[in-house]
């Protein structure tokens, strides 16, 4: 079932199908056609690989960096991590077979293995440990992989180990390979052998067909030997670790889960019984056991538990708690008495022993006994408790391994502890620092690699970090995906992925004018903006650069000889001229060009027109209009549809007249309200519908022609139906009016036919009156009334003039009463405003008499203000005067004194 080896570097590719454009045309060198043929042929094999397995598989992502090593050997971008320095294809390397699969220069490997284990050695002779030189490695510079002091490599062999000192010469294998089948055990253990050409970087799934069974064991079908583990995607099946039921999830790998059948289970003991999952059935409840042993005195102390309890601890020979006396023939009941003696047992700290007599319990946690200590450093010797550890408060001054820093732990025993400092040191890339602790020696290569790709992205390898100055980029096969912005976008050959600005368009303009010709130029539409150029050395702070469009030239006039006609438009006055020459020429003839309204002609000579729409031929001057010909100021003579007696307002004009909007008004046929209707709306209306139109919808409200009665009907035309039929019920009289009766219209109306005379000649206050005949009680009643007429008509007169007269004096009162009431609120008016005088008067001349009062009052304070403090002054000397004469001199010179002093005051 194993194919063919696949080589990738010696089968001649097909020829590309996809169309190449003219400036692709410098990628014709040899290396360059190889370059791309390896790329086309090694994405073909590895797309069969790829479309198998998800993104994120590991055998997905060995195969890509397969891809990108493949890529970067073929390129030339390979560098060494540890140097820096491009690996050429005649240089002998070695690769790590490990994790990374990173190709490293032989020299510099060797070189750093042996400087690792010097390092390691140095330390293990500060150390003074000989275990740390036997057991001494090495590690990749990238993924960390660990390599004993015998596998430093000596030797350079090719990726597969095969050949030793491959050829670097073969330009038609990949640099570094011995160009034969790799024929690696694959890492699955399947038994067979890489089948791909000698390579760099991991090896790729197994692709030979196997049969396989699926997780479960159901279902065996034909898969790669990489990747025959499958799901059948039903039920698993399998009898779970309870031995009773079966894995119900999808078929899976490994272990199934535990079961989680529900059931109701009992402990250990059999006193507790709960519902559990089947994987927890078993389990001990925190219950003790308290079962009676055999002595019959004690209960089981143990936990919950399924075993026998045993015998009684408590039976056979027994000692004291020290364990130096023993008793014998003692109840289990009875406690072993104390010896006395001292219990010598040892302490925690495995040097003393308990100095107590013999006791029941624990001994002490801590040994307190005092010894001679010395610290760790031995610098300190002091008497401490045993269980006291010594520690003095002196810091080591002892470098760590790093060989930089102090150890600076107080009181060190001189085995300092590796330094925790971050190294920080600038590693050879430039651009990071060491990230590992503090360290001897050379700090390991930058292991962050730097993706190089084309223009358009799809293309790339990976480059150590630090050499991405020195590459260049890749060569894509890929096509341009900038979308010309010139007309020839669809049809214009593509070309290949590119840095920097599209090559210009080399096709034939063809835009059209205005005038139908076509340009023959070159292509000068606008161009898309260019592409960032690589930049071989990226600076650290991003250049602004905003790309735009270059816009194209505007197409030159259209350069065309044809015939051009005059201004009028007129045929056989055409001259020969360019066809961008936009100068007019005027004819002798006459305009002949229907004026707007399409009914008269232009009289003026030949002139300027305005083309309304692009006809050739005669049609053409019957679609023109003049700009300058004169204008129609006739009235328009047409006919309006439909007819009517309105005349067209405007003035002549082409096609038909408006419709007529004059508005018209038309009374209802019971006249009762009138309707204005628009003169089109009604004459396009049938005479039925005009009928129909003018009905208000009301009632008639038209009189009938025998009575005085409305017709019932609703509004209609001519006159109103059955006038003889009239329904309405009317009140009929005697001549004298005191016989009445309530009768309908028409039978009044033939009573009065009845009697010869026309019911339309009766007046409308005298209808219905002398119908009847009057009777014998009529005569009697009109008596009755006219004799008390008779008496009442001198009290009536009286009454009338005595009406007369008060209603006459009425309103001369009310007249007078009018009048005395204005005067007496003008007199009222010269009252109050006297009052409000005098009321202002009093009020000034009392504030003046205030005034003067408070004035004076305050004149005659001041003055017995001063009167009072005189007083008071003169009472205070004759007290001080006389009390000095009584302590200095006699009663009488001071009595002289005293007059003296009265009469000179």
């Amino acid at each position: 079932m194993a194919g063919p080896a696949v080589d990738l570097r010696r089968q001649p590719p097909p020829q590309p199908q996809h169309l190449v454009s003219d400036t692709d045309s410098d990628s014709g060198s040899d290396s360059d056609i190889h370059h791309n043929r390896h790329d086309d042929l090694s994405n073909s094999i590895f797309k069969a690989y790829l479309e198998c397995h998800s993104s994120s598989s590991p055998s997905s992502v060995d195969l890509a960096k397969i891809q990108s090593f493949l890529a970067s050997s073929s390129s030339g971008a390979l560098s060494c991590l540890i140097c820096l320095e491009r690996i050429r294809r005649t240089d002998p390397t070695w690769s790590c077979t490990s994790l990374c699969f990173a190709v490293f220069h032989l020299v510099c490997i060797q070189s750093w293995a042996r400087q690792s284990l010097d390092l390691q050695a140095a330390r293990a002779a500060t150390r003074s440990s000989a275990s740390d030189t036997d057991t001494a490695v090495w590690n990749c510079p990238k993924c960390r992989s660990s390599y004993g002091k015998s596998e430093i490599p000596r030797r350079y062999i090719c990726y597969c180990g095969k050949e030793e000192d491959p050829p670097g010469d073969n330009p038609w294998i990949l640099p570094h390979s011995c160009g034969e089948v790799c024929g690696r055990p694959l890492s699955n253990n399947c038994g067979h052998c890489c089948l791909l050409l000698c390579h760099p970087g991991p090896c790729a799934p197994c692709p030979k067909l196997v049969k396989a069974l699926c997780f479960c064991g159901g279902v065996e079908d034909v898969r790669r030997c990489g990747h025959k583990q499958f799901s059948c995607g039903n039920a698993c099946n399998r009898v779970l670790d309870c031995d009773v039921h079966r894995c119900k999830e999808i078929c899976h790998d490994g272990a199934c889960p535990p079961c989680r059948e529900r059931a109701v289970y009992s402990c250990c003991c059999d006193k507790v019984k709960e519902e559990r999952d089947c994987c927890d059935r078993v389990f001990r409840c925190e219950a003790e056991c308290k079962n009676m042993l055999n002595c019959g005195r004690h209960v089981c102390e143990k936990g919950c538990h399924s075993e026998k309890c045993g015998l009684c601890p408590y039976q056979g020979k027994r000692t004291c708690p020290c364990g130096k006396k023993m008793y014998q023939g003692l109840a289990c009941d009875v406690t072993a008495p104390l010896c006395g003696s001292t219990c010598d047992k040892l302490l925690a700290c495995g040097y003393h022993r308990c100095p107590d007599r013999c006791h029941r319990g624990p001994c002490l946690e801590t040994c307190r006994i005092v010894v001679t200590k010395s610290c760790r450093c031995g610098g300190l010797r002091k008497q401490v408790p045993c269980h006291q550890e010594l520690v003095c408060e002196r810091k080591c001054q002892g470098v760590r391994d790093c060989g930089r820093h102090a150890c600076r732990r107080r009181c060190c025993d001189g085995d300092c502890p590796p330094c925790s400092e971050i190294c920080g040191r600038r590693l050879r890339c430039r651009n990071h620092k060491c990230p590992s602790p503090c360290h001897q020696g050379a700090c390991a290569p930058c292991p962050i690699m730097v993706t190089i790709s084309c223009a358009c992205g799809e293309t790339r390898f990976e480059v150590p970090c630090g050499t991405e100055t020195d590459q260049k980029p890749p060569r894509c096969r890929k096509l341009c995906h900038v979308t010309p912005l010139c007309r020839h976008g669809p049809i214009i050959k593509p070309h290949r992925c590119h840095y920097g600005a599209c090559p210009p368009c080399k096709l034939p303009c063809e835009e059209e004018f205005s005038c139908g010709h076509k340009c023959r130029l070159r292509c000068h539409g606008p161009r898309p903006p260019p592409k960032v150029e690589f930049i071989v050395k990226p600076t650290k702070k991003k250049l602004n650069i905003h790309s735009e469009s270059t816009p194209g030239s505007p197409c030159p006039p259209c350069p065309e000889f044809l015939w051009k006609p005059c201004v009028g438009q007129h045929l056989g006055a055409e001259r020969m001229m360019v066809c961008s020459d936009r100068t007019q020429f005027t004819c002798d003839n006459l305009c002949g060009n229907p004026l707007p309204c399409g009914n008269h002609y232009c009289t003026r000579t030949c002139h300027a027109l305005k083309v309304r729409s692009s006809v050739s031929g005669s049609d053409k001057r019957s679609l023109l209009s003049g700009s300058d010909c004169e204008e129609c100021d006739l009235p328009c003579e047409q006919e309006r549809s439909p007819q009517c007696q309105h005349p067209c307002p405007l003035p002549c004009h082409p096609g038909d007249c408006p419709p007529c909007k004059v508005l018209i008004k038309r009374s209802c046929h019971c006249g009762t309200m009138v309707h204005a209707f628009k003169c089109i709306s009604y004459n396009t209306l049938s005479e039925k519908d005009q009928i129909k139109v003018r009905s208000c919808g009301g009632p008639c409200h038209r009189k009938m022609q025998n009575c005085t009665h409305l017709c019932p009907e609703i509004c209609h035309p001519g006159q109103c139906p059955l006038p003889d039929k009239c329904g309405k019920k009317v009140i009929v009289r005697c001549k004298c009016q005191t016989v009445k009766k309530e009768l309908f219209c028409q039978d009044v109306q033939a009573m009065y036919r009845d009697k010869g005379s026309d019911p339309k000649d009766i007046p409308k206050n005298r209808f219905g009156i002398g119908v009847l005949p009057c009777n014998a009680d009529c005569m009697s009643k009109i008596r009755a009334a006219e004799a008390t007429l008779q008496q009442r008509k001198p009290k009536e007169a009286d009454k009338v003039e005595a009406a007369a007269e008060k209603n006459g004096p009425k309103r001369k009162k009310r007249r007078e009463r009018g009048q005395e009431a204005k005067q007496t609120s003008r007199l009222q008016k010269l009252v109050v405003t006297a009052r409000k005088v005098v009321m202002f008067v009093m009020f000034i001349v009392v504030l003046a008499a205030v005034s003067y009062c408070g004035y004076k009052g305050l004149l005659w304070l001041n003055d017995w203000m001063n009167q009072l403090e005189e007083q008071r002054l003169k009472s205070r000397s004759r007290s001080s005067i006389t009390d000095t004469c009584v302590m200095s001199e006699p009663s009488f010179s001071c009595g002289q004194k005293e007059l003296k002093t009265r009469g000179g005051g």
